[in-house]
């Protein structure tokens, strides 16, 4: 009868251990900081027309496919994890892995890979931009990176009211092969609506009345520098309207540029667009211009000649839902005066995203 009595015991403590033992999982797994995952995706239709006797081409693509993670560890102490699948290579590559230490909005430090300080066009991306066809113009974001932009480094930013300041040091062998650390820097005023947080967009589509100035600057070592001023002004004009003008001037001037060949590459460009008042469909019409030109100089070969690019886009865009759903039917005339080969572009896109 006691051995009766002991194995019932024990065998009455164990379910009781097998219990508390199952039920541990979910209390902590309640207790862990809320998790954010979202995700992106760009596709389009694109015929390439050259001058000349080549033909031209058509071509299905998925341009991106983005997934974002972020999370909190503390209540001042965040990450964000982000990936992006990269059509033109066809693989999948970290675009940012970020730890965030959030004190305060006027002060926060950023480790690891992220958009260093730099233009307004580099910290909005092409899934923020207000147009389709980004960094095709020799203008804009041609600061230095290892993947879309990204850098490996520190940084400090913060917001004081109206007025966004950043800057940090970041590796420079993963972005020019000198050992030598790049310092970056920017300034941002807004005169009217401020923008919160560190990232920005090319257009509020109406949510904001928006007049801001920045300014950007990067130097590694003497003798290598990059630096532009970037300009975004949009205005509520009622039923849902509102007027936007972008505009940029930048040069790179032994860093980053569009191409390795040159050690100059300079110019602006200036965009605008319109976008309709609501009616009784889903989504609004938009229309939108840009003009562009970048200076090629100092050519490290004879065959490197001197020349100019001239861009000119028009987009006519259906917005659904603002960066989460748009269709972007683009047209872009790209021309040189030496070098290089002129050619047209048409085609649509489509950006979702969750």
């Amino acid at each position: 009868m006691l051995k009766t009595r002991v194995f019932r015991l024990i065998r009455f403590g164990g379910l009781v251990c097998i219990a508390l033992a199952l039920g541990a999982p979910a209390h902590a797994q309640t207790t862990l900081p809320p998790i954010s995952i979202g995700a992106g995706m760009r596709t389009s239709f694109v015929h390439t027309e050259p001058d000349g006797p080549l033909d031209g081409t058509d071509a299905f693509l998925l341009d991106s496919v983005r997934l974002y993670v972020s999370g909190s560890v503390t209540d001042k102490i965040k990450i964000m994890f982000n990936t992006e699948y990269n059509g033109s290579q066809n693989d999948v590559e970290v675009l940012d892995a970020a730890a965030q230490l959030a004190f305060s909005s006027k002060f926060n430090i950023w480790f690891g890979r992220f958009l260093p300080p730099s233009d307004r066009s580099n910290l909005y991306g092409p899934y923020y931009a207000n147009h389709w066809a980004v960094y095709t113009d020799g203008v804009q974001d041609g600061y230095p990176f290892i993947f879309q932009g990204r850098a490996n480094g520190a940084m400090y930013w913060g917001q004081f009211g109206k007025v966004k300041v950043s800057g940090g040091a970041f590796d420079g062998t993963t972005l020019t092969g000198d050992d030598t650390l790049l310092a970056a820097g920017r300034v941002q005023v807004d005169f009217w609506d401020a923008e919160d947080g560190y990232y920005l967009n090319g257009t509020y589509y109406g949510d904001k009345n928006l007049l801001a100035i920045g300014a950007a600057g990067q130097m590694q070592g003497e003798d290598k520098s990059a630096y532009s001023v970037d300009f975004l002004m949009e205005r509520k004009l009622g039923g849902g309207s509102a007027a936007t003008v972008e505009a940029e001037w930048a040069k790179y001037d032994k860093l980053g540029g569009y191409s390795s060949s040159y050690g100059i590459d300079d110019g602006g460009y200036v965009l605008g667009s319109y976008l309709f008042p609501k009616t009784s469909g889903p989504g609004q019409w938009e229309v939108l211009g840009k003009f562009g030109k970048a200076r090629f100089r100092e050519g490290l070969t004879l065959l490197d000649l001197d020349h100019d690019q001239k861009t000119t886009e028009i987009d006519v865009n259906y917005v659904l839902k603002q960066f989460n759903a748009r269709l972007m039917m683009f047209y872009l005339d790209t021309r040189f005066d030496a070098v290089r080969t002129n050619f047209k572009r048409f085609g649509v896109g489509l950006q979702l995203q969750m």
